[in-house]
């Protein structure tokens, strides 16, 4: 549990100067759901798409929700550069057998 007064996000009198959340930037990726090639959808809420941005290409997994009639992005996920989606595309074998191990 945390303490009273402790952050939550760093410091805690560790010495540590407490995390910051970064806010979001107009310079940064765009989110929307007309960006990028969609892949697959994983489920409802769940896709995997393909993005270019600042001349570099990215494999995003991320959660999406509705407003409005739209289908917007949310902050869960994650963007892959191309390299480290050769790597987990090199590792599906051992990640597999993993999985088979644990169910």
């Amino acid at each position: 549990m945390w303490g009273k007064g402790k952050k939550r996000f760093g410091g805690g009198g560790s010495g540590e100067p407490a995390a910051k959340r970064q806010a979001a930037r107009d310079d940064g990726p765009s989110e929307s759901a007309e960006d990028g090639t969609v892949v697959a959808e994983i489920s409802k809420n769940k896709k995997v798409s393909v993005r270019s941005w600042k001349g570099r290409v990215f494999v995003d997994l991320r959660e999406f929700y509705f407003k409005d009639g739209k289908t917007l992005p949310t902050r869960k996920g994650i963007s892959l550069q191309l390299d480290q989606w050769k790597i987990l595309k090199d590792n599906i074998k051992a990640i597999n057998e993993a999985i088979e191990e644990n169910t």
